[in-house]
């Protein structure tokens, strides 16, 4: 298969506990509803979906843990409605970028993906890393501009006018995105 698209959600397993939370928490709790409608409308197309995660440390943590040490941090609510789907591909990081000394590069080749929808967090950090390595990586680099949350908002939207303009980056909402795309 060429030409499919695959979801990438990223960082969306947080306790929500570290020192910028306060303005990140504002901000994800504004970006959760679409980051919950692309998971949605992933599923209705059949879109493949891949949660990356930091792990935090814990190089022994999967899926499963990582959601059970996000969902007893302080803000529950918002790791709960953007729990990984059953059938969602799920890799684990270290550092910012989620293609940075992990196996997504290959498994989104495996699977003919040529095209990655960006959400979650941090725009200016992890989203803005991940379309670099992507773009270098010779994807096509989609950020879903409502389903991205920022700690600083005018570093994000630095960094997305840099993912525009130097990675070709196409920015939209969620629904015009992901309407009709399949794997």
């Amino acid at each position: 298969m060429s030409g499919g698209t695959a979801l990438i959600v990223t960082d969306m397993l947080n306790r929500y506990e570290h020192e910028d939370a306060g303005p990140l928490v504002r901000c994800v709790s504004e970006a959760l509803p679409a980051i919950r409608r692309a998971v949605d409308l992933a599923e209705e197309t059949g879109t493949m979906i891949v949660y990356v995660n930091d792990n935090h440390g814990d190089w022994a943590a999967g899926r499963d843990e990582l959601c059970e040490w996000a969902l007893a941090g302080s803000r529950r609510e918002l790791v709960e409605p953007v729990l990984p789907p059953a059938g969602a591909a799920f890799v684990s990081k270290a550092r910012h970028s989620i293609f940075y000394e992990t196996p997504l590069n290959y498994l989104l080749r495996s699977c003919g993906v040529e095209r990655i929808v960006l959400t979650g967090q941090v725009t200016e950090q992890c989203i803005l890393y991940s379309a670099l390595d992507g773009y270098v990586r010779h994807f096509e680099i989609v950020v879903a501009g409502d389903a991205v949350a920022h700690i600083h908002p005018d570093l994000a939207g630095a960094a997305m006018r840099m993912m525009q303009v130097n990675m070709a980056a196409e920015i939209a909402p969620v629904e015009q995105l992901l309407q009709g795309a399949a794997r």
